[in-house]
């Protein structure tokens, strides 16, 4: 269902896949290590690809919107409010009733909200 196509949209159809079933937002390094989490990765993959291949990473945004998990929902709007702003903020104005809970992860502080709370704070920023 998610990111299939060519063998050159491999590497986005892999990270779509990923940020579907995302189970953690978190945009930077994590934890005392410092790691990455595989969703922060799958989110950098797909943003870099807005560059080159704007057209189909709007088409698998608007589907992870539509069908993922809450924070692939929470992934797929900042990444469409990076490409599209107006659309950004649709989606989260779209967003802002979600009740599906998630993860959040800051450096070593973890933290748990909802999808509609995380638009509302979204929404305020802009």
């Amino acid at each position: 269902m998610f990111g299939r196509g060519t063998k050159k949209d491999s590497g986005l159809a892999a990270a779509i896949a990923r940020l579907a079933d995302a189970e953690t937002v978190a945009f930077g390094r994590v934890g005392l290590a410092g790691s990455l989490l595989p969703e922060t990765e799958a989110y950098q993959r797909v943003a870099a690809a807005i560059a080159e291949q704007p057209d189909e990473v709007r088409e698998q945004l608007d589907r992870l919107l539509s069908a993922s998990a809450p924070a692939g929902r929470v992934y797929a709007a900042t990444l469409l409010e990076r490409l599209d702003p107006a659309a950004g903020w649709a989606a989260w104005t779209a967003l802002r009733d979600d009740p599906a809970e998630l993860s959040t992860m800051t450096g070593c502080v973890m933290g748990a909200t909802t999808v509609g709370e995380y638009a509302v704070e979204r929404l305020a920023e802009a």
